[in-house]
């Protein structure tokens, strides 16, 4: 586990008194120019803040949490599974007193330096990671820095000894992907897209492996059932569906990793004059107001985010306050059928 430096590790480095890096670190007089710039050279080598110096001394508790986004910006405006999730989060949070410090950056190189200033400047106790992705390298950053940490999605790799317990909270995404084939297959779709979300997401990577492995199960190929990527943004949601539908043998059904993409493919579907459901069925993997005063309303997975949101925040504070680290399952989603999916009927 990483320690934080001290004023006293960058008096030793620096050649000077404590006394004289407090001055120059504070912007008091008795230091030279000189003396004051290589100090402050000094700490920012070490990675020292200077709001982390009481509580540094105090071992006293921030008091709040992180999360830090790594999406692009513009998706997230539309997307309602964030705010569900941040309502729940917030919720339990709120009762125990703890604040929820919240950071969107562009990529997971930016987090990663995010949870790095936040360690410094002792602004957090513990981090909310959400996204886990293949080759993920913050579970071994948050284990170095000693920054206790619950990942929503799936679990971080095994910690060393010492480091603190890295717990995480998750969803069934392979039994509802399953659900929705055997939805699917049932009314006779033969012919299968999924319209995927970020390619290096783990829960990306899942669905679309539990896709595969049921259509093989079923004796559908690639040619007849497969997945495609996208940023989760309703542009490239109705992007990918002109495409899938331009195709000698289009899709007889469209799975989409959100409801902002579903309602997107679907308004695409009527601009074509392909009529939902009876040319195509449509199914969102997220349900919301959306997907239920969509005409027709859509098929959708249908789950509890925000109760997802508290078990993770509820996990967080167990593991702050000396519980032991662990999985902890959400409740699996559940396929609500409506007007969008019905048996396919012939071209």
């Amino acid at each position: 586990m990483a320690r934080r430096p001290t004023i006293k590790d960058i008096a030793r480095q620096a050649g000077v008194s404590e006394s004289a890096v407090s001055f120059a670190l504070n912007d008091r007089p008795g230091v030279s120019r000189d003396t004051r710039a290589r100090i402050r050279r000094v700490a920012e080598e070490l990675g020292w803040q200077a709001n982390s110096a009481a509580r540094a001394l105090s071992g006293e508790r921030s008091g709040a949490v992180g999360l830090v986004l790594a999406r692009p910006a513009h998706t997230l405006g539309v997307e309602s599974f964030f705010l569900q999730l941040v309502s729940g989060i917030q919720e339990v949070l709120s009762a125990a007193r703890t604040a929820l410090l919240f950071q969107v950056v562009e990529d997971v190189d930016a987090e990663c330096a995010v949870y790095r200033r936040w360690w410094a400047e002792r602004r957090v106790d513990g981090v909310l990671v959400v996204d886990p992705r293949t080759g993920d390298p913050r579970p071994a950053l948050l284990a170095e820095l000693g920054l206790p940490a619950v990942t929503i999605g799936e679990p971080g790799p095994p910690t060393g000894t010492g480091a603190p317990p890295v717990s995480a909270v998750r969803a069934d995404d392979a039994g509802a992907m399953t659900e929705v084939l055997e939805h699917l297959h049932g009314l006779g779709h033969r012919r299968i897209v999924h319209i995927a979300g970020l390619p290096g997401l783990a829960h990306t990577v899942r669905r679309m492996e539990s896709l595969r492995a049921e259509a093989e199960r079923r004796g559908l190929g690639p040619d007849h059932v497969r997945s495609v990527v996208t940023d989760y943004s309703d542009a490239e949601g109705a992007a990918a569906t002109r495409r899938v539908l331009a195709e000698p043998r289009p899709p007889t059904a469209l799975v989409y990793d959100n409801d902002v993409m579903a309602v997107a493919g679907s308004a695409v579907a009527a601009e074509l004059g392909i009529p939902v459901p009876h040319r195509l069925s449509i199914v969102a993997w997220d349900d919301s107001a959306l997907c239920r005063v969509t005409h027709p309303r859509l098929t959708a997975l249908v789950r509890d985010t925000a109760g997802f949101g508290r078990l993770a925040a509820e996990e967080l504070l167990s593991v702050l306050a000396g519980g032991p680290a662990g999985v902890r399952e959400s409740e699996r989603p559940r396929l609500e059928p409506r007007e969008s999916t019905a048996p396919p009927r012939a071209y």
